[in-house]
């Protein structure tokens, strides 16, 4: 799953025809589905109309040639359930939601927080687990086992949590009452999660190297985990290359690669001159990124 930006002008406005470009590009370079807007599409910064707007621009310009996944995530629970219906109105394939923003609920909240947004829908129902970007809040395996036992649509759990014991329980323990439920590595990082049981992978950096994202996805599905270290390798390293600079560090990347989506809004930190430079340089240095496509 590619997890596009969202484009801006330098006004801040939503830019829709480069953003019609870039689901273009994120198409033939790969994604079998694409989902928006996640926290690399500054989901928070955008309005609930806009969000709304993008699903529907993405919907239309897919044209039902991958799965669409909106993501609901808000801090408030009817909130996120309304965003969840109005996804499946418009044609999502499947919703998706982090922990609560702001709020720690305790995990008996946690619970009827994610039920109520899975049981606004029939659609497939994702949690995305990233307790690096959402603190204070943390989401055990009890909690999983429940959602399974109330939401017949509970599909799977999106990890980027990196804690291996947690994904380790998660598979062992749902798979015995949901045989189909879906493990999905929530970075890059599909080695060690694919060898747990992890079947997908949600990708950012999908919009600068599409074809190591792909090419690192496909080895590991087919569970060739050795053959998948160097290049799981030189992901980690373009990884911790992006993330150095901020959040900046993506859009900046993205534009050194020829594919300029201007920068983040406020209060999110642009990227200045000589950060971009230093930047560029060091993705110029990378060899895995000379095969990679330049421009949209």
């Amino acid at each position: 799953m590619h997890t596009p930006v969202t484009p801006f002008t330098r006004e801040y406005r939503i830019d829709f025809d480069s953003y019609g470009k870039l689901i273009e590009f994120h198409l033939r370079n790969g994604a079998q589905a694409l989902a928006v807007q996640m926290h690399a599409g500054e989901s928070v910064s955008l309005s609930d109309a806009e969000q709304r707007n993008l699903l529907e621009f993405t919907i239309r310009q897919v044209k039902a040639r991958v799965p669409v996944i909106a993501h609901v995530s808000d801090s408030g629970t009817a909130i996120s359930a309304d965003r969840a219906r109005y996804a499946e109105k418009a044609g999502a394939a499947a919703v998706i939601a982090t922990t609560p923003y702001y709020w720690t609920p305790p995990p008996a909240m946690l619970l009827e927080h994610f039920a109520q947004i899975g049981s606004a829908v029939n659609i497939p129902f994702y949690v995305f687990y990233t307790p690096d970007e959402m603190g204070g809040t943390k989401l055990s395996t009890e909690v999983v086992l429940k959602l399974i036992d109330r939401l017949p649509n509970f599909a799977g759990v999106a990890d980027a949590s990196l804690d291996w014991q947690f994904m380790i329980n998660i598979v062992s323990n749902a798979w015995r009452v949901r045989p189909d439920f879906q493990l999905l590595a929530g970075t890059e990082y599909m080695v060690s999660a694919g060898a747990v049981g992890a079947t997908g992978m949600f990708s950012s950096l999908a919009g600068v190297a599409p074809g190591l994202v792909r090419q690192l996805y496909e080895i590991c599905r087919k569970e060739r985990y050795f053959e998948a270290r160097k290049l799981q390798e030189e992901a980690a390293a373009l990884r911790q290359i992006v993330k150095r600079p901020g959040f900046a560090g993506l859009k900046g990347a993205m534009r050194a690669m020829g594919r300029d989506c201007g920068e983040p809004r406020p209060p999110l930190d642009a990227l200045g001159a000589g950060g971009y430079e230093k930047l560029a340089a060091e993705l110029g240095a990378l060899a895995v990124l000379r095969g990679e496509p330049r421009g949209w």
